[in-house]
């Protein structure tokens, strides 16, 4: 019978792919990559021989049909992407859509996601909380950041290196200063770090060293004060 497995890759350690995944990545006749050059490392780590076809955000709706078409004819594909959960700001959206449509099984195993230790590292509440992923990077970039002021939930952003200050200027003018965040860097790496204060503290920071590897940063949600019931006072 036909499937489609959604394979979670590590984020970095590469210890950190399941007994599983690597059983799913030997049987399948097809593996969806999002970077056959990044999978082909980690397929050659395990001295994996499946075959891989490129399948990313630029050829997704181009070879939709073609993969869709595999997978009607009977065979196992899986769908990888170069770190973590495909679907997670990562190409799979699509097609799992699409297999929903075409009664195409699905199956997804668990494993590695970035936001999940940085949120459990940041020690804000993660009981609730709300994942934005990476906002867009010009139009309605700052709309979205004045929608998410007023969040009572613990905020989960991915961002690039490169865009890490201008983010937390953002945040101080939008939130201010008082707000706490929590940036995770490298996570799973060698040089994994967290670090945890106002935008100020991490700003002053990140600004004396370069900024390197991915990047999560977790908000603590506003603490709305309660207001207080004034006591109504008997005028008899």
């Amino acid at each position: 019978m036909s499937k489609l497995i959604i394979v979670p890759t590590p984020i970095g350690n590469l210890q950190d792919i399941t007994y599983r995944a690597v059983e799913v990545l030997k049987s399948v006749e097809l593996i969806l990559a999002e970077d056959t050059r990044k999978t082909g490392l980690l397929l050659h780590h395990l001295n994996i021989k499946t075959k891989l076809l490129a399948y990313h955000k630029f050829n997704e709706h181009q070879i939709i049909n073609q993969i869709i078409e595999k997978l009607n004819s009977g065979i196992e594909i899986a769908l990888v992407t170069d770190a973590g959960t495909p679907g997670i700001s990562d190409p799979g959206f699509l097609i799992i859509r699409e297999c929903i449509k075409n009664d195409i099984n699905i199956e997804t195993l668990p494993g590695a996601s970035a936001f999940i230790p940085a949120l459990i590292n940041s020690g804000f509440p993660s009981d609730k909380f709300c994942f934005e992923g990476f906002l867009p990077q010009k139009k309605g970039r700052q709309k979205r950041l004045l929608e998410l002021e007023s969040e009572e939930r613990t905020i989960i952003f991915y961002e690039s290196p490169h865009r890490l200050i201008k983010f937390l200027e953002q945040i101080s003018e939008i939130f201010g200063n008082e707000r706490e965040i929590s940036v995770s860097r490298e996570l799973t790496k060698i040089y994994e770090e967290t670090i945890r204060g106002n935008a100020i503290i991490l700003k002053e920071y990140f600004s004396k060293k370069p900024i390197k590897g991915e990047i999560v940063v977790v908000v603590k949600g506003k603490e709305n004060k309660p207001v207080k019931k004034q006591k109504i006072k008997n005028s008899n």
